[in-house]
């Protein structure tokens, strides 16, 4: 019976391996910061000859080119779905410098002088704590602190902002009502939904994009929304972005 006892006892290296797990489970895990950047083009920049403004283009290409390697960016066109701005870019990363440098470097293009920034959104990432109540898996948490952008053919991205009386209620009853918010939504499994948060970093408290094939499916899905209880508490969702999925050069081809 000691020996079978001292078997069971664990090793110095399964100590090891136990304790770093807990550490890893307990530590905090790197957040990204976001940018929603949404830019107009002046109609002067049309009236261009063709082969500036195809310069133009190029120079603002090779910049774009420079910076994959060092954050995520995916553009889109909203020319068709937006009368005040034409494209936009979504900047992820996890070094602040990184992304002052790469719309810095944006600045510096001959094309940025007929750009003007329609709208401007910065969030990060950050643990839901009505999901991670709701479904407390272990890693959950840890995955939405990393965005990965699907292959949809669309993103919609809006600005939210909660009354305050949102933030009064009991824990209880705000994770009551979000369970049914959440609920409704997983009714809707071809939107995809990313959430990040601005408090104090921007004007609003969260910046949601949702990623789908389908405008009517995400139609209904906020439709649906409506319905529930959380939606009493929402002071502000607007304005609202239908934005195209497509490649910088499709983008910048849509300018004219």
């Amino acid at each position: 019976m000691r020996g079978s006892a001292m078997t069971e006892t664990p090793t110095r290296p399964e100590r090891a391996v136990a304790l770093r797990a807990v550490r890893d489970a307990t530590k905090p895990q790197p957040r990204q910061l976001v940018r929603f950047a949404f830019y107009r083009v002046d109609p002067a920049w049309r009236r261009l000859d063709p082969t500036i403004r195809a310069a133009q283009r190029q120079e603002f290409l090779a910049r774009l080119a420079q910076h994959e390697g060092r954050l995520l960016l995916r553009t889109y066109s909203l020319v068709g779905t937006r009368g005040d701005a034409d494209l936009m870019i979504w900047a992820v990363t996890d070094e602040p410098d990184r992304l002052h440098a790469f719309f810095a470097d944006l600045n510096g293009c001959a094309l940025a002088g007929y750009l003007t920034p329609a709208h401007s959104y910065t969030a990060m990432t950050k643990r839901s704590i009505y999901v991670d109540r709701q479904r407390p898996a272990a890693g959950r948490g840890r995955d939405r602190l990393v965005l990965a952008p699907g292959s949809q053919r669309f993103l919609f991205v809006y600005p939210f902002v909660k009354t305050r009386n949102w933030y009064q209620l009991p824990a209880a009853e705000r994770q009551r009502m979000m369970d049914e918010h959440i609920a409704v939504g997983r009714d809707f499994p071809t939107v995809k939904i990313n959430t990040t948060y601005s408090f104090g970093l921007d004007d609003q408290e969260f910046v949601v994009a949702f990623e789908s094939d389908s405008p009517a499916d995400f139609l209904d899905c906020v439709q649906a929304l409506r319905d529930t209880d959380a939606s009493a508490y929402t002071l502000r969702d607007v304005p609202s972005f239908t934005c195209m999925a497509m490649s910088p050069e499709a983008v910048l081809a849509a300018l004219g």
